[in-house]
């Protein structure tokens, strides 16, 4: 079957990797970059770089009216009712520090935080760190045979003693959808604050924060075709208004003297500090090019290509894929085949893939394994790149098993 990808163009790196016989299926890691985005960042260095928020002059103005242009397009981007809900951080690793040290006076000691067993460890070790600081007990919701969240023991764990929900959008292991609606629908009948690690699940189509009904949501430039250094956290208004402030700098003061100080609110009280100016107007940009493609078409385009990594992994011999992944990656072992091995041989023929634990260690331990392989898809990946995949996997197999 020929997949070609109509957007593959628009990713000069795609170009470049090609000339180097390199194929890369590493994506949910980080993807590549479009022309959009390399020309935005080349017009905001060339045209006089300026920091935002600051000063009365030229440079800065034009710097800040780039810089919240972008707060309004992500807030679009999301369907948030108001871009003062967006908050920039330096990822969702950040943003969810910044929720476990900005919510912390919420919780006593013997309350729960309740995760899932899917968790990356950016949103299990924040969660974790902040129980062992306040005395609390942290809630593993198991998963079903599928890498689902199970909803009948969602439903036990969730408990007027939990006072938060973490959960990931969409495993970056096992490439399921987690059933979001009715684990928000748990939490909110015992008012529980809801975060949602949206890292992987924002990559693929335009997310309506109101009708998912969290109240903070967090995820990474990098991931979504953007520039890294960058993330987002949106609030809901009166979730934001719950946050302490956790780090200290310029920008966020409203007024100071030398033994005191008051704080600026959302979003710029939680953005001390210079940020990352250029990745912000970059992500700008790419939302503007992402916004320009037609999505369905984006969608079908990425179902076709995991429908075929699938089936093209359960024809192999010894091969067993983890869950039942739904979109876009796949993790998988081969019986006999260490996965270290296993990609040093893929490395060698050029394709780029992911092995280890993948920032999910409890997850792997879980399932009795020390790593798995991970191809992981976007937009701009094509059957051919398939194609050279399992031709190196076939060869790589041959000699190890």
């Amino acid at each position: 079957m020929l997949l070609p990808s109509p957007w593959r163009a628009d990713f000069p790196a795609i170009a470049a990797l090609q000339r180097q016989d390199q194929t890369y299926l590493d994506n949910a890691a980080t993807t590549q970059k479009p022309q959009a985005l390399l020309d935005a960042l080349t017009h905001y260095y060339a045209s006089g770089a300026a920091n935002v928020h600051r000063a009365q002059h030229l440079p800065g103005a034009h710097a800040t009216q780039a810089f919240e242009n972008t707060r309004h397009k992500v807030a679009q981007w999301l369907n948030a009712t108001h871009c003062g809900q967006i908050v920039f951080t330096h990822g969702a690793t950040s943003a969810l520090n910044l929720l476990a040290y900005g919510l912390e006076h919420l919780f006593n000691p013997g309350d729960e935080i309740v995760i899932s067993a899917s968790e990356h460890h950016a949103n299990l070790l924040p969660w974790q760190q902040l129980a062992q600081r306040k005395h609390l007990s942290l809630i593993v919701l198991p998963l079903d045979a599928s890498g689902v969240i199970d909803l009948n023991a969602a439903a036990r764990l969730i408990t007027p003693r939990t006072r938060l929900l973490a959960v990931s959008q969409l495993s970056n292991v096992l490439g399921v959808w987690q059933p979001l609606p009715a684990l928000l629908a748990l939490a909110k009948a015992h008012n529980v604050l809801t975060v949602i690690d949206g890292a992987q699940g924002i990559v693929h189509g335009r997310q309506d924060i109101e009708a998912l009904g969290c109240d903070f949501y967090v995820f990474s430039s990098h991931k979504l075709y953007g520039p890294d250094g960058v993330g987002v956290l949106f609030g809901r208004h009166a979730a934001l208004a719950n946050l302490k402030h956790w780090q200290f700098g310029g920008e966020m003061v409203q007024d100071a003297d030398y033994q005191h100080a008051t704080f600026r609110s959302a979003p710029l009280g939680f953005e001390a500090g210079t940020p990352p100016i250029a990745s912000v107007i970059g992500l700008g940009a790419t939302l503007n090019y992402l916004s320009s493609l037609d999505q369905s078409a984006v969608n079908a385009h990425e179902a076709a290509l995991h429908a075929l990594l699938v089936e093209g992994l359960q024809q192999r011999p010894g091969v067993r894929l983890l869950g039942s992944p739904q979109l876009a990656l796949v993790s998988f072992v081969v019986d006999g085949v260490h996965n270290a091995d296993l990609a040093h041989l893929l490395t060698e023929q050029g394709i780029a893939v992911r092995a280890g634990h993948h920032c999910a260690m409890p997850l792997l331990k879980s399932l009795g394994l020390a790593g798995a392989i991970r191809v992981s898809l976007a937009l701009y990946n094509d059957s051919d790149d398939l194609a050279r995949f399992f031709d190196a996997l076939d060869r790589a197999l041959e000699l190890l098993q």
